[in-house]
This record gives C-alpha cells, structure tokens and sequence, in this order.
C-alpha cells in the first residue's frame, strides 16, 4: 500500500482526487489530505509518503513554496496539480523540483496512471526506455535529450512535444492530439501556437530536427531518416 499526501484547498477536489485513488484499486493507495500549504508541510515532515499531490494556488503557503521547502529535506516524488497553464509557471515547477506538472482540468485516469507509474519508477520497479530517432535520443528517466552528440536544453513544451512524438515514432500526431497532451486537455491552446513550438524544437535539435516531418492537414511525426 502505498501513501500520498494531497494538498488542495478545493474540497469537492479534495473528495474526488481521493475517492477514485482508494477505490481504483483497493489497498494499493491511501491518501491524506491538507486544505492549505502549511498544513500540507508539516504532514509531509511528519509522515513518510510515497508521492505528493500539490496544488499551487493554496492559502498560507503556494505550492511552489511548499514544494521548495520539501525539497530541502525529500526526494520524495511531487506531482502539481493546478489550474496554473503559463509556460513560466510550468518550467517554474520543475526547476523547483516536481516529477510532473498536471494541469486542471485533467481526466482521473490519467492523474491516477501518472501517479503509479512515478512511484513504480522512484522505487525502481520500472525504468522507462530511451527514446531515439537517428543520433536523436530523449531519456525519460532523467530529462536529458541528445541531438548531434550533445545534450540540448529544450523548454517545457519543446520537451513534451519531442517526448510524444519519440513515443511514437512513425506514426503521425494530429495537433489536436498533440496540444491535448501537451498543453492538457479541453485547452484552447491555437493549433499556430504548436506550429510555432515546432519551429523552434527543429531549430534547437540541429540537422536532427529535419526528423520531425509535417504531414499536410493531419498533423505531425518524427522518423530515423
């Protein structure tokens, strides 16, 4: 049985997060809950939980202060939960230290896979494979992408967007798919503004960027060659 820490200040949320994580699977999670970012820090200094789930916009402490001061102390994995979709906010969170950013509002299912498969890989039950395409690899177990014999610095959006198209190579993403997944889904996100991430994820991988190929009126997909 594994333990999680959620920290919402939303009750309806608070009730729903937990009811489908006790019930998806009896006895593989129990969840302790916090309403406010200070109460949530000193659950997590008094208790060990395998994975937090934090808001961001909590009364008394933010999640991103919570999340650096847990942080200071645990490796313990955190996921953001929020409403907050800025690209600053996004690479915010992971500069603090979160295993993964989700953003409101967001299908259970997925929140509760996410959850599973991060505490299956920080108790080392799993490793994800390396992605490649070429002399194009992307290593999901530590961020690090590879273009050209050298680790390339990508931003939020270049990153999930490469990661999809790696996981599925050969085979063509629709925008919509790919802002769904990306951006999160029921966002309003301009399929332009994609096109324009792309531009630059090309740019930033070098001669491996001309891996990510346009399939006209369908979408796009990335190829060894």
């Amino acid at each position: 049985m594994y333990r999680v820490l959620l920290v919402e200040d939303d009750e309806s949320i608070r009730s729903i997060i937990t009811n489908y994580f006790t019930k998806k699977e009896k006895g593989f999670f129990t969840v302790d809950v916090a309403e406010n970012g200070q109460l949530g820090l000193e659950k997590a200094y008094e208790n060990n939980y395998e994975l937090l789930l934090l808001d961001v916009m909590l009364p008394e402490l933010d999640g991103f202060e919570l999340c650096r001061e847990i942080r200071r102390e645990s490796d313990v994995p955190i996921i953001f939960i929020t409403a907050r979709t800025s690209e600053r906010d996004i690479l915010n969170g992971y500069a603090l230290g979160c295993d993964d950013y989700v953003v409101k509002p967001f299908p259970l299912p997925i929140l509760y896979q996410k959850a599973v498969a991060l505490i299956k890989r920080s108790k080392g039950l799993v490793r994800s494979p390396v992605f490649s395409a070429g002399t194009l690899s992307l290593n999901p177990n530590n961020g690090v992408v590879v273009a050209g014999g050298e680790e390339i610095r990508l931003t939020a959006r270049e990153y999930g967007i490469l990661k999809v198209l790696l996981e599925n190579k050969g085979c063509v993403i629709s925008r919509t798919k790919l802002i769904d997944i990306v951006w999160g889904y029921n966002n309003d996100t301009d399929e332009r503004v994609l096109d324009t991430h792309i531009r630059n994820l090309r740019k930033a991988l070098g001669d491996d960027g001309k891996r990510i190929k346009t399939v006209i009126r369908r979408g796009y997909k990335i190829e060894d060659i």
